[in-house]
């Protein structure tokens, strides 16, 4: 069995219910078991040069444990992704749900499908924050402690929503 982190987001459609019902589907998946959930946050959304505005994104990370591969685990979140309305048009767009592997275990990967620990977790508050809540004292592979990562990133455009219910 391996633990796994996940990383949601939205910021469409309801973005909290997005992320409850993307909760209650990892909760009824037979080969997934939730450890711990992180209160939401509200985040700025990240934009590139000349993209469109859009608004502020739900965040939260979900701890999990799981019998399934990376891949496997990476097709159910796309599955549940594609059941709340996610449509990939645009790179960093906005989007009903996002659903990231954060850590899986400490293994680090580079496929054309998948990177772990994912890109730019150490950097971003949106991740950080809530991972921060859920395992303080979880080693990042090669980047370093999660308490102490947090710790170095900014506050701004971040707000604690409160509990993920």
């Amino acid at each position: 069995m391996s633990i796994v982190f996940i990383g949601l987001g939205s910021n469409m459609q309801q973005p909290r219910q997005q992320l409850l019902d993307a909760r209650c589907a990892l909760e009824q998946h037979p080969q997934i078991a939730l450890l711990a959930v992180s209160s939401l946050y509200q985040s700025r959304a990240m934009t590139l040069p000349g993209s469109q505005p859009q608004a502020d994104y739900i965040n939260g990370v979900i701890k999990l444990q799981t019998e399934l591969t990376p891949e496997a685990l990476l097709d159910v979140l796309q599955s549940i992704e594609n059941q709340q309305g996610r449509e990939r048009n645009e790179r960093w767009g906005a989007r009903t749900l996002d659903l990231d592997i954060l850590l899986f275990d400490d293994l680090s990967l580079q496929t054309e499908r998948l990177i772990l620990p994912h890109t730019g977790i150490a950097e971003r508050n949106f991740v950080l924050y809530p991972l921060q809540q859920i395992a303080p004292d979880l080693r990042i592979p090669g980047q370093g402690q999660v308490s102490e990562l947090a710790a170095n990133v900014s506050s701004e455009g971040i707000e604690l929503l409160g509990d993920f219910a």
